[in-house]
């Protein structure tokens, strides 16, 4: 039988990199619960503070078939070499140039911008 499963990435910027990740994958942030138009609504209606609220995010696959990725704030800076990592296959087809694109995008999608950080809110244990 198999179990669904989800990674977890301890990092200090859980919404910036959750945002490069959903451009990346074609992922989307996690929907709020049934019953709630917004993580906001959802957060003043359950007393989740700001803080708590910017914990952390979880992604989605739009079609519910691969795994959940959630990114958990941690205090402490990273110390050494990534423990976990997610590898992109970036051609079905095994073409070099489909490769090179792919590494060419996700360049450009972590480049750091001229203006100021997202503030969009997402949620604590989505």
């Amino acid at each position: 039988m198999t179990r669904r499963f989800a990674v977890t990435i301890d990092c200090r910027h859980p919404t910036s990199l959750a945002e490069f990740w959903c451009e990346l994958l074609g992922y989307i942030e996690d929907p709020p619960p049934e019953g709630y138009r917004s993580w906001q609504d959802y957060d003043g209606a359950n007393g989740v503070s700001a803080a708590e609220a910017d914990s952390g995010c979880t992604i989605i696959d739009p079609e519910g078939k691969l795994p959940r990725i959630y990114f958990q704030q941690v205090p402490e800076p990273k110390s050494g070499k990534n423990r976990v990592h997610l590898d992109v296959v970036a051609s079905g087809r095994h073409r070099w140039d489909d490769v090179v694109a792919a590494m060419e995008r996700a360049v450009a999608l972590a480049a750091p911008s001229s203006g100021s950080p997202t503030t969009r809110r997402t949620g604590s244990s989505r």
